[in-house]
């Protein structure tokens, strides 16, 4: 049970009920929207993650839904598999995320990502060889956004994590 009340949507200004309404309600989505100014600008970003940019949308799911992992936020990982599901990452794909080292359903710039992903989460910054690997794979702008990616989902995974979000089925928050 989460661990303060999820906002009333009732009670939200008309903006924060319309991008509560684009987002179906989710319960995140609802604990975020005690702070309308935050909410919005987080869901600017994280559409701008998901829906712009030059980064291979089945890279981006993987790297997400692997920081998910390392973050130990379920509510993150469900919901991002089925993301990843709806843009091209395979149900082999999804099972071997946890051990995705030893798969060998990934391709070189999948694992080069995956590798960055384990190190931005893990340690402090990335490896230079990591670094280096994954940088002539990429331009740099899928670059850019492969790590602002995984950082913010480390910070929406802590999100969930801190107020400890209900899950919901995934098919009610996740198109």
């Amino acid at each position: 049970m989460a661990r303060i009340d999820y906002s009333d949507p009732a009670k939200a200004s008309p903006r924060t009920r319309e991008i509560l309404d684009k987002n179906r309600n989710a319960n995140i989505f609802r604990m975020m929207a005690h702070s309308p100014s935050y909410f919005e600008q987080y869901c600017r970003l994280g559409g701008a993650i998901r829906h712009k940019g030059e980064l291979d949308p089945i890279v981006r799911e993987l790297a997400i839904t692997r920081t998910g992992i390392l973050c130990e936020a379920p509510y993150e990982i469900v919901a991002h598999k089925r993301i990843g599901k709806n843009v091209g990452v395979t149900d082999e794909q999804n099972a071997a995320l946890e051990n995705w080292q030893s798969a060998t359903c990934f391709n070189e710039v999948q694992r080069a990502a995956l590798t960055f992903t384990d190190e931005i989460v893990k340690l402090k910054k990335p490896t230079d060889a990591t670094f280096k690997a994954i940088a002539s794979l990429l331009t740099p702008a899928a670059l850019i956004e492969l790590q602002l990616s995984v950082g913010f989902y480390i910070m929406t995974s802590k999100f969930l994590e801190t107020f400890e979000i209900d899950m919901q089925p995934v098919t009610e928050v996740v198109s």
